[in-house]
C-alpha cells in the first residue's frame, strides 16, 4: 500500500513533460510582509489598551497602589528582572513538562476510546469525572502528597490540560472518512498502517485544535499550584506581591505569565503549521505559513 501511494505522488508531482517541479526558494521579504499582516491589528489594539491605562493612571481616576501606571510597572521589572525571569522560568518549566505529559496520555487514552468501544465506556466518564473536578480544591491534597517542590505543580498541570487533548484526538480518530478505511482494509493494510497513514493524518486537525487549548491551560495548573504551595514561581510572586500590596510587581507577574502563554501558544501555532500545511485552515487563517 505504501509504495503505490509514493509512485502516485511521485507521478502527481511531476509536470506532464516528466520533469519535476522547480525547488521552491525562501521569499524573505514575502515572509516579512506576511509577519506585518499577521502583528500590525493585534499592535494596534495593544497600543490602545496601553493608552486607556496609561491615560487612567495619569489623570488618577483609581489610585496608583490599586493600579500602577505603565512606567512604575516597567521600572519593576527593570529593577527586579533576574528574580523575575528565574521565578518565569520556573513556572515555564513546569508548564511545558505537564503540556508535554498531558498530550502524551491524552492521545493515548483517545486511541483507546476510539478504538475499543469497552474502554470508551469505561474510560470516558471517568475522565469526564476527573474534569469537572475544580482543580483548585484537590491542588491542596497534592501538596500533602507531593510537598512543596515542582510534582504537584506538574500534576495539576497535567490535570487541567489532559482533557482538551483527549476529546480533541477522539473526535479526530472518529471522524476519518469510512470510505478510507474500507479502502485500506481491501489493500491489506494492518491496523498500525492504517493508524499512521490514515486516521492519525485526519485527526491532526481537531488534535491540535485541542493541544491549542491544553497548552494555555496549563500555564493556570501550574500557577495554580504555585498559589496553595511552593517558594518559586510566578504564582509565588503573585502571592507575595498581593500580601505586600505591590501593585507594579502584580501586573509585572501577570504581563510575564500572558507572555509564556503566548509564546507556547505560538509554539503550538507552528508545530500544526509544520504537521498540516495542507490543511484548510492552515490556508485561511494562518499569514506566516502561507506559500
Amino acid at each position: 500500500m505504501s509504495s503505490i501511494v509514493a509512485d502516485a505522488r511521485q507521478d502527481g508531482d511531476q509536470e506532464p513533460g516528466g520533469d519535476a517541479p522547480p525547488a521552491r526558494r525562501f521569499d524573505l521579504g514575502g515572509q516579512l510582509l506576511r509577519l506585518w499582516e499577521a502583528v500590525w491589528r493585534p499592535g494596534i489594539l495593544l497600543a490602545i489598551v496601553f493608552f486607556f491605562w496609561w491615560l487612567a493612571s495619569a489623570q488618577e481616576w483609581m489610585p496608583h497602589y490599586l493600579v500602577p501606571t505603565p512606567g512604575q510597572v516597567w521600572d519593576r521589572m527593570a529593577q527586579d528582572w533576574s528574580s523575575l525571569m528565574y521565578h518565569s522560568y520556573v513556572t515555564l518549566w513546569e508548564t511545558v513538562v505537564g503540556f508535554v505529559i498531558a498530550s502524551v496520555l491524552g492521545l493515548a487514552t483517545a486511541v483507546l476510546i476510539a478504538y475499543s468501544r469497552t474502554m470508551d465506556k469505561a474510560l470516558y466518564p471517568i475522565v469526564l469525572f476527573a474534569q469537572v473536578i475544580p482543580k483548585i480544591a484537590i491542588a491542596p491534597l497534592l501538596v500533602v502528597w507531593f510537598g512543596n517542590g515542582l510534582a504537584p505543580k506538574i500534576i495539576l498541570a497535567v490535570l487541567i490540560a489532559f482533557f482538551p487533548v483527549v476529546v480533541s484526538g477522539v473526535a479526530g480518530l472518529r471522524s476519518t472518512d469510512p470510505e478510507l478505511l474500507e479502502l485500506s482494509a481491501t489493500m491489506g493494510a494492518s491496523r498500525w498502517q492504517t493508524f499512521r497513514k490514515i486516521r492519525f493524518p485526519n485527526a491532526l486537525p481537531h488534535l491540535m485544535a485541542g493541544e491549542k487549548v491544553a497548552v494555555t491551560l496549563a500555564v493556570v495548573g501550574a500557577v495554580v499550584g504555585e498559589f496553595v504551595g511552593a517558594s518559586e514561581g510566578l504564582g509565588y510572586v503573585l502571592l507575595l506581591a498581593n500580601g505586600n500590596l505591590d501593585s507594579a510587581m502584580l501586573f509585572a507577574a501577570l504581563i510575564l505569565m500572558s507572555l509564556i502563554g503566548i509564546l507556547l501558544f505560538v509554539v503550538v501555532e507552528v508545530a500544526e503549521a509544520l504537521l498540516i500545511p495542507w490543511h484548510a485552515s492552515r490556508r485561511s487563517t494562518t499569514p506566516l505559513t502561507t506559500s
